[in-house]
């Protein structure tokens, strides 16, 4: 038994937290950056929070799922503005575009020479600026991960900057911050959610430690995401669906993910498609094709019986099977709305380019059984 593992210097959960926010903030910092989605204005009680504790503000907004030229303005800006702290308050867009601009605020202009994939992938030499996380969704779980995703355009392609060192100094997670979550949100971004406890509980570089964590995110995920779907308010729910989020980010950050995500990189770089929404569209038939993948193998070790085990967390019922779980997972996808990848533009004929780039993520290095270019074009098929 042999692994590592790296999450926030602080992990701060439970609802009504946010209002600690002024006092951490004023321990690392004089003056913040301030990176909001393009709801900013739902951040006005943290300014209030910030400002009764002496900490100054320039606000930056991300309208959409970060770019590099967008985290490239975002620290012209914070040097300009003498900013020595970032917060990043939002959804998993804002998250990581504060974590970006605090990494390139201390290691120089061009994501390029840190970039997986398109980039040179150089390690980070220096600390980033201190940065506070402070998700209001819960999907991404990236207030404890140790990676920005950035879509390059030119390359249509989303990509991570990765660095331990990247991950925040502070993670506060206040379920009371998920409440006004519209329905559709609720439910593409909870379904993420739920992908990140699946994937890390089944990859190829799972690790005790995060099977505890996975096995009680699944737990919750299952037993609320649709309460939460259904009553925005509901507060076990919400709470559930927080801590969902937050241990799928300490799992991914620390075992990998695997096929799902491996194609929603490139799926929303090629796509208008929320990030949440692609995996979710994507979570059942992926399993689906692992099983079928599985079921040909001549020696697959214990993974069946790992299948079998997120069915039972999933359903609730300790008889269950794997395929009893990949059904559950079809049935909520129909009951919250989930569209398929159609919706986002889709064809047949950009099978072969999205494949071509999904092969070459780092997500499918984790997926638990090799998939060839048949068992990946099936996904899209019946994700599609």
């Amino acid at each position: 038994m042999m692994f590592d593992f790296a999450t926030a210097g602080r992990i701060i959960f439970g609802p009504g937290r946010l209002q600690e926010a002024g006092t951490l903030a004023s321990e690392l910092g004089t003056k913040a950056l301030l990176v909001t989605g393009s709801a900013f204005e739902r951040a006005a009680p943290l300014e209030a929070i910030l400002k009764h504790a002496g900490v100054e503000m320039e606000r930056f907004t991300t309208e959409q799922e970060p770019t590099i030229g967008l985290v490239q303005h975002g620290r012209k800006i914070a040097l300009e503005s003498s900013c020595d702290l970032v917060i990043g308050f939002g959804g998993g867009s804002a998250i990581d575009a504060g974590k970006a601009i605090a990494a390139l605020m201390t290691n120089g202009e061009d994501p390029l020479e840190f970039l997986e994939v398109i980039g040179e992938g150089k390690p980070l030499l220096k600390q980033p600026m201190p940065y506070i996380a402070i998700p209001t969704t819960a999907g991404t779980g990236s207030e404890v991960t140790r990676n920005a995703v950035l879509k390059s355009e030119p390359h249509q392609v989303k990509v991570s900057l990765r660095s331990a060192a990247m991950l925040p100094r502070i993670a506060l997670v206040d379920p009371e911050l998920t409440y006004s979550m519209p329905p559709d949100v609720t439910a593409s971004t909870g379904l993420d959610a739920l992908t990140q406890v699946i994937e890390p509980f089944l990859s190829a570089r799972r690790n005790p430690m995060v099977d505890t964590f996975c096995r009680e995110g699944i737990t919750r995920g299952a037993r609320s995401l649709l309460h939460a779907f259904q009553d925005g308010y509901d507060n076990t729910a919400r709470l559930d669906m927080a801590f969902t989020s937050l241990m799928g980010g300490l799992a991914l950050a620390n075992a990998g993910l695997g096929a799902v995500h491996g194609f929603a990189g490139p799926f929303g770089g090629m796509y208008p498609a929320p990030h949440g929404a692609t995996c979710a569209a994507l979570l059942p038939h992926v399993m689906q094709v692992n099983l079928e993948v599985l079921d040909r193998m001549e020696n697959s070790g214990n993974l069946l019986d790992r299948f079998d085990e997120v069915a039972r967390l999933l359903t609730g019922t300790q008889t269950a099977k794997a395929a009893d779980g990949v059904a559950w997972l079809g049935d909520l996808c129909q009951q919250v709305g989930i569209p398929g990848l159609g919706q986002y533009g889709l064809v047949a004929r950009d099978f072969p380019p999205l494949i071509e780039k999904a092969v070459v993520s780092s997500s499918m290095k984790g997926n638990p059984v090799p998939l060839n270019a048949d068992d990946l074009e099936r996904i899209l098929r019946l994700a599609i």
